[in-house]
């Protein structure tokens, strides 16, 4: 398939793709299939919502897309790199490099301050040095508008600014792929909307944005919705969001 965009073709680049991707979780002798035979490409720029009921393997497939779990069996590859039986280091490495994680409880540390949030995840990377992290800490936080938040800690921040931080936190080491747990699951509509519109923001502004929801509406503003259940991809419909293709 190929983006139209401007009367030209644009030949899309493969960003994600996991091949008859199988999770298996043993516990006491009792065999857990969590996930079976996913295949799935997602190419630079997407915006697509992972969806379905509790229990279905939604987020055990978000872990294993972040690197944060690994699969029984099967291929992923993830921005160039064969993540699959690699070691803890070099999951780390390409995790911290490639990925930027939004999650549904905000995940800061109390006793830092926002701008020492959104920097931790950079120190481990080789090749900034610090004026180069404290640049990438201004940018993420003027693009969620919270530049004069920089020096405020966690508890003096709504959790809307909070999830605001998350953003910036996520998108600071311009990561390849974003991937967003439930992003508004603790915020009330307000809230919701003006994360929700940050994230629209940043898929226009190019971002590769990949999100697990319940919501029916935040899925809705996505350009693809994956349906998982009984650890299957069961469907995976483009929305009218999506841009134009050729095949």
């Amino acid at each position: 398939m190929k983006n139209v965009s401007n009367n030209k073709i644009i030949t899309p680049s493969v960003l994600v793709e996991l091949k008859d991707i199988k999770k298996v979780f043993v516990t006491d002798e009792v065999e857990t299939r969590a996930l079976s035979k996913i295949n799935l490409v997602i190419v630079a720029g997407e915006y697509l919502a992972i969806t379905g009921p509790s229990g279905c393997g939604k987020s055990t497939l978000l872990s294993l897309l972040g690197l944060l779990d690994t699969a029984t069996s099967g291929l992923y590859q993830l921005a160039g790199h064969n993540a699959s039986n690699i070691n803890s280091d070099e999951r780390a490495r390409i995790r911290n490099k490639e990925i930027g994680f939004i999650f549904q409880s905000f995940n800061l540390i109390s006793d830092l301050t926002v701008a020492e949030n959104i920097e931790l995840p950079l120190t481990y990377r080789t090749d900034l040095d610090k004026n180069q992290r404290q640049a990438m800490v201004h940018s993420s936080l003027e693009k969620v508008g919270l530049l004069h938040r920089a020096n405020h800690y966690p508890s003096q921040l709504s959790g809307g600014q909070q999830q605001r931080v998350a953003v910036a936190r996520a998108i600071a080491g311009k990561p390849a792929i974003i991937l967003a747990d439930e992003p508004t699951g603790n915020l009330d509509s307000k809230n919701a909307e003006v994360v929700m519109t940050l994230l629209d923001e940043l898929n226009q502004e190019g971002a590769t944005i990949c999100m697990v929801t319940h919501d029916a509406a935040s899925a809705a503003r996505t350009q693809r919705i994956i349906e998982v259940f009984d650890g299957k991809v069961v469907s995976d419909q483009r929305t009218n969001k999506a841009p134009a293709i050729a095949v």
